[in-house]
């Protein structure tokens, strides 16, 4: 089954990795390294299944090969999975040095940095044993608000293709999920004369930011049902699928939420209803760029000026697709793989 899976969706290689004494057992997969290094982070989860975890692992390195590519980054794609009962809280600093060590023994074909269930100072830990890590806490900083800003640059730019300008004042936006990514989002779109319409699954969150800003909130099991102009989904994937696709009442969909989509043909069920759909790894690469910028010694400041290109890119992929009669999704796709065939990789795999 792993080398089934493995040539499947092209990868180059997967390591596993088991630390009796510490607890620790990771996966870490490295998609494609022909533009450089393997760069994604490390998620700490339950799995249900080893399964499970090996599906997981595979299909966010593959579509990191693929954001880093559509963000002209000189870096390839890799992920990690560490598997525990306990991710917030079963973290020991010698399970944290274990899997430092397991990155280091890849040579540097494998950086690791935060993800679900991984912070900061986790990270920092990690350090004692590799280099090959980022996002620690002498580096560059959380890249929440960098990534908020380049989904914003996305939108910006699906409104100047829909609407002739890109303005987002007095458009209506509706951002599902309040994590440090979507509440970045919503303010930013506030700033800039955006009616923000919000919702969350957790209503301590929503209760705390409309007290703080001038918002409406909707249901989350009603939020594909409401009308507006931008449907930016910040929270978990899969949101876009056969269940909630007829129901959109929107022009846009872009949000910050990796794979937005349940399958690759919801992109072309979002065209034949008129919607436009930017994809989420070009549009939500600024927390990929800032640890890129800091893994090449780079700054915060380069950082921003890089995802701001952001909007330039979503641009141009939106009028490739109308040129080319296909979704912005494959255009996305097209351009990320002829970066690699130039680099040297023949076979590219799209993400699923």
């Amino acid at each position: 089954m792993v080398f089934g899976s493995i040539a499947d969706s092209g990868h180059e290689q997967v390591s596993y990795f088991n630390d009796p004494d510490t607890g620790l057992q990771a996966i870490v997969a490295i998609h494609d390294t022909s533009l450089g290094p393997g760069l994604g982070g490390t998620r700490v989860l339950d799995y249900e299944t080893e399964s499970a975890a090996l599906e997981d692992v595979l299909r966010l390195s593959r579509a990191m090969t693929y954001k880093a590519a559509a963000a002209d980054l000189s870096l390839g794609g890799g992920k990690a999975v560490v598997l525990l009962e306990e991710p917030k809280t079963g973290k020991s600093e010698d399970l944290l040095e274990a899997y430092g060590r397991a990155v280091d023994c890849l040579g540097g074909r494998y950086v690791t940095s935060v993800d679900v269930n991984s912070t900061v100072a986790d990270m920092d830990v990690v350090a004692r044993r590799t280099d090959h890590v980022v996002g620690t806490s002498d580096g560059l900083g959380d890249p929440s608000p960098i990534t908020a800003h380049g989904v914003f640059c996305g939108i910006r730019a699906c409104i100047e293709a829909v609407y002739g300008t890109d303005s987002v004042a007095d458009r209506e936006v509706v951002v599902q999920g309040l994590g440090k990514v979507g509440r970045e989002l919503a303010v930013k779109l506030l700033e800039h004369g955006a009616s923000v319409t919000i919702t969350d699954l957790s209503e301590d969150a929503l209760e705390a930011f409309a007290a703080d800003h001038d918002v409406d909130i909707v249901a989350p099991d009603a939020v594909y049902d409401h009308p507006c102009d931008v449907f930016a989904p910040c929270a978990v994937g899969g949101v876009v699928n056969d269940d909630t696709v007829d129901r959109l009442e929107c022009d846009i969909v872009a949000g910050a939420a990796n794979n937005v989509l349940a399958a690759r043909r919801h992109a072309e069920a979002l065209r034949e209803r008129e919607i436009l759909y930017a994809p989420d790894y070009v549009i939500n690469a600024g927390g990929l760029i800032t640890v890129a910028e800091e893994y090449r010694s780079g700054t915060r400041e380069s950082a921003l000026e890089k995802t701001s290109a952001i909007e330039d890119r979503t641009l141009e992929l939106i009028e490739r697709a109308d040129d080319e009669g296909t979704t912005v999704l494959e255009a996305a796709e097209n351009y990320a793989e002829e970066r690699l065939e130039r680099a040297g990789r023949e076979t590219p795999v799209p993400p699923a």
